[in-house]
């Protein structure tokens, strides 16, 4: 299965092997994640050539849209492969301005699961992160009210497994506590390394660490030393910030997101570039 997978194969749970090149769907709503696609039928066509193409890991969120993503899954790829994996997150919701607003009392995390389940039309999520902190960064504030809620959904039979999102080593501890953690998902990429700690947790106990904004997010790496490895290796400047990432941990699992074809095919083709040591060396520097 690995030969098959982009980037190879990612299994941080019985049940659970994921591409390690993933797909994140939430470009596919419209301006700033809200309201519907500029191009529907380019959405489900992205979406159905990351499955042809051998993605079997998408992020998703019902409050991406918000409901527009899911929606859109589910009408491309509904009835699912059994060897994909929607990974949704719950904590948050969208205020009628598009604004990202917290939702993290358990009733509230209950009902965006049961959300989840109806717009992707599934009976059981695969991957449940809860999402805490903010949308660039993490807190400290406690979290087994909330994780304890999700593990009660795990243990009815709703969830499979259960992940966490803007998080601390802390706030890992203290999931585990409560039950297995198989994916952690924080902001992570070449120019930005806080999460360092966490990626090398996540290597020594298999937790597959999924980096979003792997390419700078809303505001895309800039670097002349980047630009400078890619005219080196023949590359594009993201590609090589992929794969970077890929060669920085096994367990790096990355979801980037586009709505178009052409950028899903340039992220796909990351997946095979290998960087030689002196490149790795040289791109190293950016983040110091």
């Amino acid at each position: 299965m690995s030969d098959n997978l982009p980037g190879g194969a990612l299994t941080p749970a019985d049940g659970l092997t994921l591409s390690r090149m993933g797909y994140g769907a939430m470009q596919l709503a419209g301006p700033h994640v809200f309201g519907p696609p500029r191009d529907h039928a380019q959405a489900l066509a992205v979406l159905r050539e990351a499955v042809d193409r051998g993605v079997r890991h998408i992020d998703t969120s019902d409050f991406y849209g918000p409901v527009v993503v899911n929606e859109l899954i589910r009408e491309a790829l509904h009835p699912y492969p059994d060897d994909l994996h929607l990974v949704t997150k719950v904590g948050a919701r969208r205020g009628d301005d598009a604004s990202w607003l917290p939702a993290l009392r358990p009733d509230e995390l209950k009902a965006q699961v049961h959300d989840n389940l109806r717009h992707l039309d599934l009976d059981v999520l695969d991957v449940v992160n809860l999402r805490v902190g903010v949308a660039e960064g993490t807190g400290d504030d406690p979290l087994s009210e909330q994780f304890g809620a999700l593990a009660e959904l795990r243990q009815e039979g709703l969830i499979r497994h259960l992940g966490l999102s803007n998080v601390t080593l802390a706030q890992l501890d203290e999931a585990q506590a409560i039950a297995p953690v198989v994916t952690v998902q924080n902001l992570y990429n070449l120019a930005n390394r806080q999460a360092d700690p966490l990626v090398d947790r996540c290597a020594a106990e298999n937790i597959a660490f999924a980096a979003f904004f792997p390419l700078g997010g809303f505001t895309p790496l800039q670097s002349d030393t980047l630009n400078a490895v890619a005219d080196r290796v023949g590359a594009s400047a993201q590609q090589v910030a992929l794969a970077w990432l890929l060669q920085r941990s096994p367990t790096m699992a990355l979801i980037p997101g586009t709505s178009t074809l052409a950028h899903l095919r340039e992220n796909l083709a990351a997946a095979d570039l290998t960087l030689p040591a002196d490149a790795i060396e040289d791109l190293d520097t950016i983040g110091d």
